[in-house]
């Protein structure tokens, strides 16, 4: 897929914020939504959206949208990193299939990194339900007193 092109309302991150499907929502505010990754690449592997913006990449979103997706991933990285305690945090975000955008929908990922495990640039497989259920559960606590 290319750089530019129409945004796609029906693309599973549109669908999540009209809760058509579901997230292991750790966070929402007028302009975010903050979840867990289904496919993580590292334990707590969240991901930011813009609920407002229309924008399928870094290229197409405006200003005022930017700004606020950026400083709720701020907001994230220090959460995942008071309750998590990795060695690092990665914010990664792609634009364009060939760089990697799988969903066409602006989004980061704020992934811990803990240093026994090294750098994976890609997830090993779909995480434990269970698990996410758990994390989701201790990181909405962090979230609420944050």
């Amino acid at each position: 897929m290319s750089l530019y092109g129409d945004y796609d309302s029906q693309n599973i991150f549109a669908k999540i914020i009209r809760g058509e499907m579901p997230c292991y929502k750790l966070y929402e505010d007028d302009d975010v939504l903050v979840f867990l990754d289904l496919f993580p690449q590292s334990f707590g592997h969240t991901l930011v959206i813009p609920k407002r913006a229309e924008a399928r990449n870094l290229l197409e979103i405006d200003a005022d949208n930017l700004t606020k997706l950026t400083l709720a991933v701020q907001k994230v990285a220090r959460v995942l990193a008071d309750e998590l305690q990795p060695d690092g945090v990665q914010i990664a975000q792609f634009n364009g299939a060939p760089a990697g955008q799988t969903v066409f929908h602006i989004h980061m990922h704020v992934i811990p990194r803990f240093a026994e495990q090294g750098l994976q640039a890609h997830a090993s497989g779909k995480a434990d339900p269970a698990e996410l259920e758990k994390l989701q559960a201790r990181l909405v606590k962090r979230f609420q007193s944050a």
